[in-house]
C-alpha cells in the first residue's frame, strides 16, 4: 500500500494552515465569547446611554426659561394648576415622592423601573430672588431605558411643573459583569413650587404703605 507523501513546501502550508484554524477556534472559544462580545455590547449599551444623557441633558438646559415663566405668574394665577397642590413645603415634598412612585409605577409595563430611594430634600435659604416657596426631593431609581424616557417626560411635561436637575445616569459596573442587560442607575432632584398662601399675601399688602 503506497503511502501519500507532502514535498516539504506542501507539508509547510499545511501545517500554517492548520495552525492558524486552531488559533481562529481559540480566539473565539477563549476570548472572543468570554471577553470581546460581551465588551461589545457594554460599549453599544454605553453608546445609548449617552445619547439619551445627552438628549436629558438638553431638556435639562431649558429649565431656566420654565422659571421665568413661573416666576412672571402674579398673585391672581395663584390657584394655576403650574404649583404644587399642596400648600405647606412639608406636605409637597411628600406629595412630590408619591408622585414619582406613580409615575413610575405607570411605565412598569414597558419594562423594569422601580423607585430604589427618595428623600426629601430641605427646603432652600430665601434670599429674595425667586417669589415662591420650592419643595424639592431626591430620587434614585432603578429602569431600563424606554421607561426611564417615559418617566422623566411625564414629570417634567406635564402639570403641576416639575423640574429634574442634578441627573446622574451610570450602569453598576459589578452588576453588568454578571448581567450585560442590568437596568440603568439614576439619580436626580425633582423641584417643584408651592403656591403663595393667600394669608401671606393678604398680610404684606396691609403693611405695604
Amino acid at each position: 500500500m503506497s503511502r501519500l507523501v507532502m514535498k516539504p513546501r506542501d507539508s509547510r502550508l499545511a501545517a500554517i494552515g492548520l495552525l492558524l484554524l486552531v488559533l481562529v477556534i481559540a480566539y473565539f472559544v477563549l476570548l472572543h465569547w468570554w471577553f470581546v462580545a460581551p465588551l461589545q455590547s457594554i460599549n453599544a449599551q454605553m453608546s445609548d446611554l449617552r445619547d439619551t444623557q445627552s438628549r436629558y441633558a438638553a431638556a435639562i438646559a431649558q429649565k431656566p426659561e420654565l422659571e421665568k415663566r413661573l416666576a412672571a405668574m402674579g398673585a391672581g394665577q395663584a390657584a394655576s394648576s403650574a404649583f404644587l397642590p399642596e400648600d405647606d413645603p412639608n406636605a409637597a415634598t411628600a406629595g412630590l415622592m408619591q408622585r414619582v412612585v406613580d409615575v413610575t409605577g405607570a411605565h412598569r409595563r414597558d419594562g423594569g423601573c422601580e423607585v430604589t430611594q427618595k428623600m426629601p430634600l430641605p427646603e432652600p435659604q430665601a434670599d429674595g430672588s425667586e417669589p415662591y416657596r420650592k419643595a424639592a426631593v431626591s430620587i434614585s431609581l432603578r429602569c431600563d431605558i424606554e421607561p426611564l424616557a417615559a418617566v422623566l417626560n411625564d414629570l417634567e411635561q406635564g402639570t403641576p411643573y416639575l423640574f429634574v436637575g442634578d441627573l446622574s445616569i451610570f450602569r453598576n459596573p459589578v452588576i453588568t459583569q454578571q448581567n450585560a442587560q442590568a437596568p440603568l442607575e439614576v439619580q436626580f432632584t425633582l423641584t417643584g413650587y408651592v403656591r403663595p398662601s393667600h394669608a401671606g399675601t393678604g398680610a404684606s399688602q396691609g403693611a405695604a404703605p
